[in-house]
């Protein structure tokens, strides 16, 4: 089985070329399934429910979310109903959407996906580690592959995470950061590394934002909205390969397309 994971999906530069290319890019890397971390579609903080069903229209599998997944609440009610949309496992139980979601698509074994935020330089969160650990043994013995988006500030707390679940997942991808890093490698116990996928936003900016904001922001030390910024998109995140019976990953390369 071959995946393609996007990292953070940022304002419309970001979506349009998801939207766009997605369909093309199934085809031209032959991959199984996509997904992609969607939190920063909506101009930067939050995924709206039309730009969710968009993402998905254009050929993405699923869509994972992180700390601003709440920032829109006409998503509430598809993050309940919709199948294909998760939001981080260790928030609360009660709140909308679920962190565990299972994909089974006709021809390929089914694929468990989840979600978890990290709570280094974060806000409070419950611990991701046994979040993770107790949704791994409630998965059934059918299920063998399984993808992780670890949703995290700090590299070490990703790279952490990473040997915590080597052998237990078929691979794990590090969002939020929005910087791509040069770290794609198949971990000893079978697991597939990354520890940022980067995003779907625009170049020519500042982690996908504008970079003047951010530069007043550090200059005067003021408070200022972040706005995500205009120009055309690239796409980043990795490819990997997963043997079907073991869940073991073959291969890891991270993907990036200007």
């Amino acid at each position: 089985m071959r995946v393609l994971f996007l990292g953070d999906v940022i304002g419309r530069p970001g979506l349009t070329a998801v939207t766009s290319d997605v369909s093309r890019i199934r085809e031209e890397l032959e991959v199984d399934l996509v997904f992609a971390n969607g939190e920063n579609a909506n101009n930067g903080f939050g995924l709206t429910a039309k730009q969710a069903k968009a993402i998905l229209k254009a050929g993405v599998d699923g869509i994972t979310g992180g700390n601003h997944i709440w920032a829109a609440k006409d998503l509430y009610n598809m993050l309940e109903q919709d199948s294909r949309l998760l939001r981080p496992l260790n928030y609360a139980d009660h709140l909308p959407g679920s962190g565990v979601r299972i994909f089974r698509k006709d021809g390929l074994p089914p694929v468990a996906v989840i979600n978890i935020i990290g709570r280094t330089f974060m806000p409070p969160i419950d611990c991701p580690f046994a979040a993770i650990e107790t949704a791994l043994d409630e998965l059934t013995a059918e299920v063998k592959i399984i993808l992780v988006d670890f949703h995290a500030e700090a590299t070490g707390e990703k790279v952490a995470m990473g040997y915590f679940l080597d052998g237990k997942v078929s691979a794990m991808v590090g969002t939020h950061t929005h910087v791509q890093t040069n770290d794609a490698r198949v971990l000893p116990g079978g697991t597939a590394y990354l520890t940022d996928l980067g995003m779907c936003g625009t170049r020519d900016s500042c982690i996908g934002m504008k970079p003047e904001i951010i530069l007043d922001r550090y200059l005067t030390g003021l408070p200022r909205q972040l706005e995500a910024a205009s120009g055309r998109g690239v796409l980043q995140g990795a490819v990997f390969d997963i043997d079907d019976t073991t869940g073991r990953a073959i291969s890891m390369a991270t993907y990036q397309q200007d």
